[in-house]
């Protein structure tokens, strides 16, 4: 049965949190939204229809928040939550938010029964800032953790993993939060195939002119890249080279983009320079050779599963054992730091299928592993065919007891938790952790998913992000995602990038940039 809420007149600054949380048990806002909240009316609407009214009193230094739902299903019903909060260190507004969203969270786990996640009322996809905000006022880890599940409801092992990451983060001396050290992301937006669950802007690779025509608007974009690098004399920390698939390209178009690369944005090599191979079967001798010698640091495979059966169903044109070969090939080329990649919560997936994909992963013994959770996301095969899916998708409990197995297998490879970010629609409302060996964590995935950095973006649906660490304001602009208004426009997206970070480095603006 579905369900929907309305909410009380003259609440509309509250209308994203009570969205966010609402979202947390599948109930959706009622549009149009009745006037008033007549049971007459919604008897005659199948469903089951949510009243809400927020009552706010602030009090000095401390904010007083009353939630009452009411609902209608087959009879009249009502609940009440209260709460109060001081706030000297947040905005009352804030708090009031948050009370809010902590309020529905207590009710609807009360109404409906329904496991609502272990993140509790968080909905961003940087949690990770918050503790960071919490450090840089003073506060000791173990107050943090004890707020993060007082204040926020989060799970003791969410909080305490949210700790540890951030910890490791601050323990590296390779972060810089120097505002002209930069980190570059390239965007190639091709792939062999189109995996079912991928929403990114990923295209099957076109023919050999087509493929031409792309990186001759990607060379123009690289070379105005460099310019600004050399305008404002950045320094380039990291290159990351992701998509798409870099590799789904022929060799010698690879051999291309590589030559740009280093041509146009490598006088001297920076110290980590990642490409994102994904799929074993883009990949083949001559390319990692070519890797090797343009003085590719990081690569990244990512096998998603290790189950056969699973790998055809997600739109995989490979083998297991492809995967293996391949990983082994990366290794005896002696250079490189390896990422592996996977999913919990595809489609036929159980804990039984998690543990053999982990056993096998760390029997290669790679450098990182990163632990996704799938993500219905928009624009995906999955999200369209979701009806016919979701007799097969394993339920929340389930996946989040995958992650704890991958978790473990991590563990034993003495890997630790370094970087975190959640999303929309994830599975069980749970998240993507990385996780690496200590010394061999991806600086690029840290700068950018803390936005700590500045990064240029160079190619179709990259970000230019411009972070300016005496406040961490962070302005951005964006490549389009469709390849063909990138080639015939990207003159016209240069001059917005070269705008946003002129207002970052010009002398006058020196100490802060304006958005």
């Amino acid at each position: 049965m579905k369900m929907y809420y309305v909410v009380a007149a003259g609440q509309n600054e509250f209308m994203s949190d009570i969205k966010a949380t609402m979202s947390l048990f599948g109930v959706e806002e009622y549009k149009p939204e009745p006037l008033r909240f007549d049971a007459k009316e919604l008897e005659r609407l199948p469903g089951v229809f949510f009243h809400l009214q927020n009552n706010v009193i602030f009090q000095g230094d401390a904010v007083r928040v009353s939630t009452t739902v009411s609902w209608l299903d087959f009879c009249n019903k009502q609940l009440v939550e209260e709460n109060t909060a001081e706030y000297q260190d947040e905005k009352a507004e804030k708090a009031a938010k948050r009370l809010i969203r902590i309020n529905l969270l207590s009710l609807m786990r009360r109404i409906t029964g329904k496991w609502p996640g272990p993140w509790g009322i968080l909905s961003g996809v940087r949690p990770t800032k918050i503790v960071h905000r919490m450090l840089e006022r003073g506060m000791v880890p173990e107050n943090i953790v004890r707020r993060l599940m007082q204040d926020y409801a989060i799970e003791p092992d969410k909080a305490h993993l949210l700790m540890e990451v951030v910890n490791q983060q601050r323990s590296l001396s390779k972060l810089t939060t120097s505002k002209r050290t930069i980190c570059i992301y390239i965007g190639i937006p091709f792939c062999p195939s189109r995996c079912l669950y991928c929403s990114f802007p990923g295209f099957t690779i076109p023919d050999r002119g087509y493929v031409q025509m792309f990186l001759a608007a990607l060379k123009k974009d690289m070379d105005a890249a460099a310019k600004l690098i050399e305008k404002y004399q950045l320094k380039v920390q990291s290159i990351y080279v992701g998509g798409g698939t870099p590799t789904s390209l022929y060799n010698d178009e690879f051999l291309q983009l590589l030559t740009m690369i280093q041509n146009s944005l490598c006088s001297t090599m920076p110290p980590e320079y990642t490409i994102e191979a994904g799929r074993p079967d883009s990949l083949n001798l001559a390319k990692i050779h070519l890797m090797k010698d343009f003085g590719v640091t990081r690569v990244s495979i990512n096998p998603q599963s290790m189950r056969e059966k699973t790998l055809k169903v997600i739109g995989r044109n490979h083998t297991v054992n492809d995967i293996i070969d391949m990983f082994r090939e990366l290794r005896r080329a002696k250079q490189f730091i390896i990422n592996m990649d996977i999913i919990a919560g595809l489609p036929g997936e159980d804990e039984r299928d998690m543990e053999n994909t982990m056993r096998s992963i760390a029997s290669l013994q790679p450098d990182n592993i990163t632990v996704h959770t799938l993500a219905i996301k928009r624009g995906s095969i999955l999200k369209a065919s979701l009806d016919q899916c979701r007799g097969v998708l394993p339920d929340p409990r389930m996946t989040e007891n995958m992650l704890r197995i991958a978790r473990r297998y991590v563990s034993d490879l003495a890997m630790k938790p370094y970087y975190l970010y959640r999303q929309k629609y994830m599975s069980g409302n749970l998240e993507n952790v990385g996780y690496a060996i200590p010394g061999k964590e991806c600086i690029y995935n840290i700068q950018v998913m803390e936005e700590r950095q500045t990064v240029i973006g160079i190619g179709s649906a990259a970000a230019t992000k411009a972070v300016d660490p005496s406040n961490w304001q962070v302005c951005s602009c964006h490549n389009p995602k469709d390849i063909r208004t990138y080639m015939e426009n990207v003159t016209t997206y240069l001059i917005d990038r070269e705008k946003l970070i002129a207002g970052l480095f010009e002398d006058n603006k020196e100490e802060s940039s304006t958005c």
